[in-house]
């Protein structure tokens, strides 16, 4: 008879397989349940040439200091960059942007600053590039990096932002895209930092005259 613990219920059964029979694939599958936002990630090289990439594993960190992470393939050509640049922007995509987050998807999008062409952005307070319709941009300062099997986790701590609350956010969810229903919010909690957000567009810069 089955302990508590090692019960499996019915419904279960058919979806259930032990940790050594999971495969790629099907892990992809099961990380597909769970939605994300997506970002480009950006950076400026040295020879002052730009660089993009769709990335939807991003998330918070700390609050103090402010930090956020991403993590990118370690064959990407952002990695590199971004480790020699010490700075890199990432860019939330509000739901109007499916196409530009099919472009940075694109391997076989031009490289350099060519790919940009076509894509509003100003340069930020790094120099990397900031997406001008974007619902949030967080922009960093290379803060450490890990490799963690096949990709590396980047963190960074955020110098200056932009946040267009009026903008839905892209979400993706089991291999298609999808916005967010027209309701309004239930049980927000309203932090005294949304005090900033006055104007929509406002940037908050962090920069404290270089000490970073």
């Amino acid at each position: 008879m089955l302990s508590a613990a090692t019960t499996i219920r019915p419904a279960e059964a058919a979806h259930a397989a032990p940790v050594s029979a999971v495969d790629v694939c099907a892990f992809r599958q099961a990380m597909g349940s769970f939605p994300t936002g997506v970002t480009v990630v950006t950076v400026t090289s040295d020879d002052g040439s730009m660089h993009g990439i769709t990335v939807n594993s991003f998330s918070s960190v700390s609050l103090d200091p402010m930090l956020v992470l991403v993590c990118l393939n370690e064959a990407s050509r952002a990695v590199g960059l971004i480790e020699r640049a010490g700075a890199f922007v990432v860019n939330v995509l509000s739901a109007g942007q499916q196409d530009v987050s099919r472009w940075f998807a694109n391997q076989y999008r031009p490289a350099g600053s060519t790919m940009f062409d076509g894509v509003p952005f100003e340069p930020g307070a790094t120099g990397c590039p900031v997406l001008v319709d974007a619902a949030a941009s967080f922009e960093c300062r290379l803060r450490q990096s890990h490799r963690a099997g096949d990709h590396l986790i980047v963190l960074g701590e955020v110098v200056a932002l932009v946040h267009r609350p009026q903008l839905e956010p892209l979400i993706f969810h089991a291999g298609s895209y999808r916005s967010l229903e027209h309701e309004p919010p239930v049980g927000r909690v309203q932090h005294r930092a949304s005090a900033l957000y006055g104007n929509p567009t406002r940037r908050l810069s962090l920069l404290d005259g270089g000490a970073h």
